[in-house]
Order: structure tokens, then sequence, then C-alpha cells
């Protein structure tokens, strides 16, 4: 019986919390930016790794080249899903939360070597998802996360 009720607190918890989402407070006011948006997966064209000699990934590139590659886990330490976006956060920091049109909302949580300045890379779990989104300049809803906190 108590087994029953840890695992339907438990659920409770992940519906709460996991529900909650990226979106910004109702009340924020959005700034808008006109930004280069592209797509990206985990596979290892779009993050420049491959694998090594006994199948392990690794860098492809770059001052890491050839060292050990986690692949799916983004520069802020969580694992890339659907939402995460990779930015130049001297711009966007950690934590922003954007809307995309076609995309919906996103956090970001990733760099990337080729993003700097006003650009985007929008995750995406499938290489063919990625290269449909292809690269446009639209106009995204950015809110900066909260500098009290």
């Amino acid at each position: 019986m108590k087994s029953i009720r840890t695992i339907i607190g438990l659920t409770m918890l992940m519906f709460f919390f996991g529900c909650s989402g990226c979106e910004p407070a109702r009340k924020a006011k959005p700034k808008i930016y006109t930004l280069e948006v592209t797509a990206y997966c985990a596979c290892g064209k779009c993050c420049g790794w491959k694998r090594n000699w006994y199948g392990a990934p690794v860098y492809s590139y770059g001052p890491n080249k050839g060292k050990h590659k986690v692949v799916g886990l983004t520069a802020s330490g969580v694992k890339a899903k659907k939402g995460t976006i990779a930015a130049d956060t001297s711009i966007f920091p950690f934590g922003t939360v954007m809307y995309i049109e076609g995309y919906g909302y996103g956090t970001v949580e990733d760099r990337g070597g080729a993003i700097k300045g006003e650009k985007i890379d929008l995750f995406f779990p499938r290489h063919s998802e990625a290269l449909r989104w292809g690269r446009k300049k639209m106009q995204v809803s950015v809110w900066f996360p909260d500098k009290n906190k």
C-alpha cells in the first residue's frame, strides 16, 4: 500500500513539474529580435563528432579532436530535447526563453561553434527534421532570465 502511495505521489509531482514547460510568466513582455534560425540534432554531422576505432564517440575537430564526446549533452549540462536552443550566450544567456513561430517555446541551453551573434539553432530529435527546418530569417520573441534569481 505504501508503494502505491509513493508511485501516485511521484506521478503527481512529475505531472505538475513536468508540465510546467518553458513558457515565460504571463505578465512578462518579450523583446522581439530578427534572428537567423537554423536547426540541429544530436548526430555527428550536426554536432561535430564521429566514432573512433573501437566505436566510442569522439570530437571530429577543434581543440578537443579525438577526445571523448558525450552525445546529446548540452553546454549547460542537460540532455538535448525538443525545445533546446543553441545560441551565443554572450547575447542570450542560458535560461533565456524564446518563442519561434512553427517550433514553439524553447530555452537556451546550448552553444554552437557556428552560432555567433544573432543566430540560434533549434534542436530536433531527427536529422531529417532538422534538414526540413532549413535556414530562416524570422522574428523571435525573447524573454531573458530574471537576474534576481
